[in-house]
């Protein structure tokens, strides 16, 4: 079998592989998506962050040090490039899914240490203090979120991307083992998988494993778990939600006030201006229209497209006003999307009788390797 599985196979039941309906180009590709590349994307750019404001915040408070002798400078984008490089070397090295949350982790460091010196690339003069830096970085990090999201969250699953994600777990497994959580989760993507060519193979390979009850520690998916469970903590409260919905359309009118000022006060860049106006007033209009739904669940989800666009349009231009100020923002905005989103999970799992639990086990046990709510929010 080629990796690009090209040609027609048969399934485990004898059905021929077309009458299981066409394949993606990507699938043609040999490409499945990861179930949890997600989580690993986002923890990717939530690591790009943090090291931005880490070392700049380190480095305003030792008063921007020079590393190097006489001549030499020694710019932590060079750390940056090397880290980077090691991520590559380590996924390229280790096959299986146990690495990924490791290359997460070096990359995301290495990634936020090459693009916080973006200001140096972008002016004639070398300018690590070139102001609309923050905004620079800002930006590039949602471009990448927005390729994720293209790639991986347009729609579901497929089951053949299920039955891959499993073999793959199994990778890791038949060298190391499996804990029983971590056979769970594997069992489960298999049961995601009826009827997909391979499907009994997998199975009986995944029933091969040799058990391990030893997990070994996962740090992108305890954070990832970790905030899930606090958030629908958060959310079990009736007053939370309403809170960051007040939240959300005070900020909104904060960000026209300060439009406004800046328009009648004058030297600030026209679209900058524009920017905190449309986004301000589109971020209100999505509060409105979410106080104005016949059902909760319907709010929410405008609440939801309220918070993704004052962080892709109102966020971007306080960057370029004010760096702290605006990642405050940026921060504030990240902790409301979190609120709505686990009240959105909630009311889903309400409505539809649970959630989709295939893709949400972790990868890192192998070894080895509220209430009823009224329809509208008051």
């Amino acid at each position: 079998m080629t990796s690009g599985g090209g040609a027609t196979g048969a399934t485990s039941q004898g059905a021929p592989w077309r009458a299981r309906g066409p394949r993606g180009l990507l699938l043609r590709w040999g490409l499945p998506r990861d179930p949890h590349a997600s989580r690993h994307v986002t923890a990717f750019l939530v690591v790009t962050v943090l090291t931005v404001l880490v070392t700049r915040g380190a480095l305003a408070a030792t008063g921007f040090p020079q590393v190097g002798g006489p001549g030499l400078h020694v710019s932590h984008v060079l750390w940056g490039g090397l880290l980077l490089g090691l991520a590559v070397l380590l996924a390229l090295s280790f096959i299986g899914p146990v690495v990924r949350p490791l290359v997460v982790l070096v990359g995301g460091i290495g990634f936020g240490l090459f693009v916080d010196e973006i200001g140096k690339f972008v002016t004639e003069d070398y300018d690590y203090f070139y102001g609309p830096t923050a905004m620079l970085v800002y930006v590039s990090v949602v471009a990448l979120a927005l390729v994720g999201e293209v790639l991986t969250g347009r729609r579901r699953a497929v089951p053949s991307e299920r039955l891959a994600a499993a073999v793959d777990q199994a990778v890791a497994g038949v060298a190391g083992g499996f804990s029983p959580r971590v056979r769970e989760h594997a069992q489960d993507l298999l049961g995601a998988a009826q009827g997909v060519p391979g499907h009994d193979e997998a199975a009986a390979l995944v029933a091969t494993v040799r058990p391990d009850g030893s997990e070994l520690p996962d740090p992108v998916a305890a954070v990832s778990h970790g905030v899930v469970r606090l958030s629908r903590r958060l959310v079990s409260a009736a007053w939370v939600p309403r809170v960051a919905v007040v939240t959300i359309a005070g900020t909104a009118l904060l960000g026209v006030a300060r439009g406004l000022w800046l328009a009648r006060d004058g030297g600030t860049a026209g679209w900058v201006v524009g920017a905190l106006l449309a986004g301000g007033a589109a971020t209100t209009a999505a509060c409105v229209a979410g106080l104005l739904a016949d059902d909760r669940e319907r709010a929410f989800t405008w609440f939801r497209r309220a918070v993704l666009v004052s962080l892709l349009i109102t966020q971007v231009a306080l960057l370029r006003i004010e760096e702290w100020v605006g990642y405050a923002g940026l921060a504030l905005d990240v902790v409301l999307l979190g609120l709505v989103a686990a009240e959105l999970d909630v009311l889903r799992e309400r409505e539809h009788g649970g959630a989709d639990g295939a893709g949400d086990g972790g990868t890192g046990g192998t070894r080895g390797t509220g209430d009823g709510a009224p329809a509208r929010v008051r």
